[in-house]
């Protein structure tokens, strides 16, 4: 059907809730088309899009839809697989209670049971509860870092990572085949769960994520000694960090944390905020003002679903400075590495694991300490894959695993991001350095000093609606056929595909990548440095990421200056 006859078919449902047909009645002609045009697709994390009225939004009916679906590949696998059930979780954005309980409902009309959460928790608790529970799916309801007017909705494997590309292209084969969207309509929950196929949950997961907890943190005697005395500023940004970010920093010894209380209020509108999102310094605004009062060390901030950490650290002017998301991997990394080889207890098959897009600064220190580092696709599922990997053939040690995007994993009782378990070990850190008469800052500047001065930088360009579609598709069109031989004067000495799955020298010799497709492409320069563009899976964005190498801090950033500029002519 064309973007018309679906809305029309929207119009003429008499069912329809009351709070979209009011939208629908209020819709421009471009806002017709973009609602309509399109249904909501699976990306690197599930899907993810404004909330309201239409195809290409999330509401009711279309995580009825995706549940849908869903249900359909669990029914394929079999009685005795799909009564394993789904874990359910939600954060705090708007609708997310109710679309928890719509997808529990339609899974339960299909003879699903599924276990959710009696009230929001933070994603990487559902990656836990997953494995826990031994369920076969999970869904998370989160739009993770984006602005109050998105959700989400994340979907999870049985090993607790985000539903890996088979199964998520079989998921989206099941929505295809759906003729009518208005055709799904389970019983009420109340019912469900007076029949014992809806389960809520909730403290006894708890406890044992926060048991577990006990075991990211290393050196005990080193948080006794110092991080008691470490003067921490916490906020949640109005998420779900609070219900076990305040517990797991206690219970770890850290006892000087003082919580932007106004951000520690569940909100979904995110008052205090323009973005909820840790990577951004405005986010920090109300911590920073926390901070100068009570003369907090460092500042630590989860986005609303708990996966992603940003950091600040005070500087000796008084003004706080955040850390990249890359650095914060190359400090937590050298930590991890440094912590276990002084304690005898790192292995010798140990492994780290980043993203294809994230720094190799982090590949260095980990050869520095003889560990092997794993480059995966942009996606945490690529890192869960690769962990359940080394535990099926005990061919290496999982020690770590980021991207740069803010994302951390420390210990592999949970299979995604997990803020709440680095939360914890970047304090530790911050305890180090403060043994050391250092700050966090200090530290990075350290790493600097031995491995050389790795800079980042990434670019996001947002296009919105068919015609940002179309353009995306162009830019990376153009970059594929007509990309620079070389970028700031430097020469690109192999181009790695992996959407074709080859890496082309500059000599003309071409390789095979072992990566599953994805559509990225990577430029390697003559003197270390990288480029890297990709579009979003769950945005309308599409993004480049720049990577240089300097002897100074000032040529880095005049390489990397020097790039951009040339990246933003091509562009246009």
């Amino acid at each position: 059907m064309s973007y018309k006859e679906t809305y029309q078919s929207w119009v003429d449902n008499k069912d329809l809730d009351k709070h979209l047909v009011e939208e629908l009645n209020h819709l421009t002609e471009e806002q017709i088309e973009d609602a309509f045009y399109t249904s909501l697709e699976f990306g690197t994390a599930g899907q993810r899009g404004l909330i309201g009225v239409g195809t290409n939004r999330m509401n009711k009916y279309t995580v009825r839809l995706t549940t849908e679906g869903l249900a359909r590949l669990m029914d394929s696998k079999g009685e005795e697989e799909k009564k394993r059930g789904v874990a359910i979780a939600y954060d705090s954005r708007h609708f997310s209670p109710e679309f928890a309980m719509e997808a529990a409902s339609v899974l339960a009309s299909h003879g699903i049971p599924s276990f959710v959460f009696e009230s929001l928790r933070p994603t990487p608790e559902l990656s836990f509860a997953v494995r826990e529970l031994n369920a076969l799916n999970g869904i998370m309801i989160t739009a993770s870092h984006n602005p109050a007017p998105y959700n989400g909705y994340k979907v999870y494997g049985e090993d607790g990572g985000q539903m890996p590309p088979h199964d998520a292209d079989a998921l989206t084969k099941y929505v295809e085949a759906i003729d009518d969207i208005f055709s799904i309509n389970p019983e009420s929950s109340d019912k469900y769960i007076e029949e014992g196929l809806i389960t809520i949950i909730g403290k006894e997961i708890d406890d044992k994520y926060l048991e577990l907890l006990k075991t990211v943190t290393i050196n005990q005697d080193l948080i006794d000694k110092f991080g008691r005395d470490l003067n921490i500023v916490y906020t949640p940004l109005h998420g779900t960090g609070e219900m076990l970010g305040r517990a797991g920093l206690a219970q770890a010894g850290f006892e000087k944390i003082a919580v932007v209380e106004e951000q520690a209020i569940p909100d979904g509108d995110f008052p205090t905020v323009k973005s909820p999102n840790p990577e951004s310094q405005a986010a920090f605004k109300l911590a920073e003002e926390l901070g100068r009062e009570v003369g907090a060390e460092m500042l630590v901030a989860t986005d609303p679903d708990a996966d992603r950490i940003g950091v600040e650290v005070l500087l000796p002017n008084g003004n706080y400075q955040p850390l990249s998301g890359n650095q914060i991997g190359a400090i937590l990394a050298k930590y991890i590495l440094e912590a276990h080889k002084s304690a005898g207890t790192l292995p010798e098959n140990a492994a780290i694991l980043k993203s294809i897009v994230s720094t190799d600064l982090v590949a260095h220190i980990a050869e520095s300490y003889n560990v092997e580092m794993f480059n995966v696709l942009t996606g945490f599922k690529f890192i869960a894959e690769k962990i359940q990997e080394f535990e099926d053939t005990g061919s290496h040690t999982y020690m770590f695993g980021f991207e740069e995007s803010f994302g951390y994993l420390i210990k592999p009782f949970v299979r995604d991001k997990d803020a709440i378990q680095a939360l914890l070990l970047v304090c530790e850190v911050a305890a180090y350095y403060k043994s050391l008469g250092k700050t966090l800052y200090d530290g990075i500047q350290d790493i600097y000093a031995e491995y050389g001065h790795f800079k980042e930088k990434t670019i996001s360009l947002t296009l919105e609606g068919i015609d940002g579609s179309a353009q995306i598709k162009e830019i990376m069109t153009n970059f594929r056929d007509n990309a620079p031989s070389k970028f700031a004067g430097l020469e690109v000495l192999l181009t790695e595909d992996f959407k074709e799955q080859t890496a082309t020298s500059h000599t003309g010799k071409v390789e095979k990548l072992t990566t599953p497709p994805s559509d990225v492409l990577k430029y390697h320069l003559e003197d270390g440095s990288w480029i890297a563009v990709r579009p979003s899976g769950t945005e309308p964005k599409i993004k480049f990421y720049l990577a240089v190498i300097g002897d100074t801090d000032e040529e880095a950033t005049k390489k990397i200056e020097s790039i951009e500029e040339e990246i933003n002519k091509f562009v246009k």
